[in-house]
């Protein structure tokens, strides 16, 4: 398998944590995002939305998004499960996941943030507008988490909330929010103390700068 990443993107920073927790073996090709790389005619062949991850199989399948793709390493390599046994906690923890890809972290995209620039907002408007939808969205997940039992997300295993959670929070800190949620600060603890989140961090990949 070969991933189409960039060290700083939380969104391949996700399927990195999935592939270490996995102990699967895959290849790295690396687009700079703040340099447009991912908009370069090769990589647009293999991801016609010019972002990043995909996954290329062995067979030559390209699978994009990180969740539909953390979802199939889940199918095709269920042992350490990422999603709960059950229906319920199922939809509990993909709705926990999907706030996190659908509702914080888009906002922070280079494409959003260097289109509010274009529009007019000055940098400070602009950073303090992200922050403001981080800090809103945290706030619900650490409400999402109280009822929540074990060290990580939802149980005494790290799943796809966590492996969510993890890159958004370095995000958060990027943007100079204050971190101040109880539950989300243990989660977190508990996940750096796990080799696969360890591995997959941006400063652990070799493109890192």
């Amino acid at each position: 398998m070969i991933l189409h990443g960039y060290f700083r993107s939380t969104a391949a920073w996700r399927v990195r944590i999935a592939l270490a927790l996995k102990g699967l073996a895959y290849e790295q090709a690396f687009h700079h995002l703040r340099r447009g790389e991912q908009r370069a005619a090769d990589y647009l062949a293999v991801n016609p939305q010019g972002l990043v991850p995909a996954l290329v199989l062995g067979d030559g399948a390209v699978l994009t998004q990180s969740l539909a793709i953390v979802e199939y390493l889940d199918e095709t390599h269920p042992s350490p499960p990422l999603l709960p046994a059950d229906p319920v906690g199922r939809a509990r923890v993909r709705a926990f996941a999907l706030a996190i890809a659908c509702d914080i972290h888009p906002v922070q995209n280079l494409i959003v943030l260097d289109h509010l620039r274009r529009v007019g907002l000055d940098e400070d408007a602009v950073q303090a507008w992200a922050r403001e939808v981080i800090d809103r969205g945290l706030s619900a997940c650490e409400r999402l988490l109280e009822a929540s039992d074990g060290p990580f997300a939802f149980g005494d295993a790290p799943g796809l909330a966590d492996l969510c959670l993890v890159p958004q929070l370095a995000n958060a800190r990027r943007f100079g929010v204050d971190l101040r949620w109880p539950r989300i600060a243990a989660v977190e603890a508990a996940c750096a103390e796990v080799p696969a989140f360890v591995a997959a961090r941006p400063e652990n990949q070799p493109d890192a700068e």
